[in-house]
């Protein structure tokens, strides 16, 4: 037998539907935001480099591989070897790129950031300042879809001073 009371303060049943259809949206769109921020889609194209290759060819001068994460990223882990630490956020951006490349945009510069997203997007915005070979690690320094990261191959870091 049910009380007053509870009519009252018992859910109907379409009130708990849209409660849980309202918690597996919520949790839908978490799992979608996990998946872009940990770059699961990644994958290697041609004008990417794995974090491995991109260390080879910054110790032989083929590319000027440039690390734009925040400082305090920087802080925590360290910066790739061989790699120029240099913050995307900077306003000057594009132009201290130019001063690494001594101002020739078809100079070889690979990007590398925690997980590909930063990476891919500023190289083609570098694509569009008429940068003509800009390269990408899409794994980064954390790993991705496009491979473990730079941190979890065991490659050699440097720390920002």
């Amino acid at each position: 037998m049910t009380s007053e009371r509870d009519k009252v303060f018992s859910p109907s049943r379409a009130a708990r539907r849209g409660f849980l259809f309202s918690g597996l949206a919520v949790a839908g769109l978490a799992a979608f935001a996990a998946a872009r921020w940990f770059n699961v889609g990644a994958e290697l194209t041609e004008n990417d480099l794995t974090a491995p290759e991109a260390l080879l060819a910054a110790q032989e001068g083929e590319v000027i591989l440039v690390d734009i994460r925040r400082p305090d990223e920087w802080a925590r882990t360290g910066v790739g070897e061989g790699a120029v630490p240099l913050d995307m956020r900077r306003p000057d951006f594009v132009l201290a790129l130019a001063e690494l490349t001594g101002g020739d945009t078809a100079t070889p510069v690979a990007l590398i950031c925690a997980r590909g997203v930063r990476s891919a997007r500023l190289a083609r915005r570098l694509a569009e300042a008429g940068f003509t070979n800009v390269l990408d690690v899409p794994e980064g320094m954390m790993g991705s879809g496009a491979g473990p990261g730079w941190l979890a191959r065991g490659l050699p870091v440097t720390d920002v001073e």
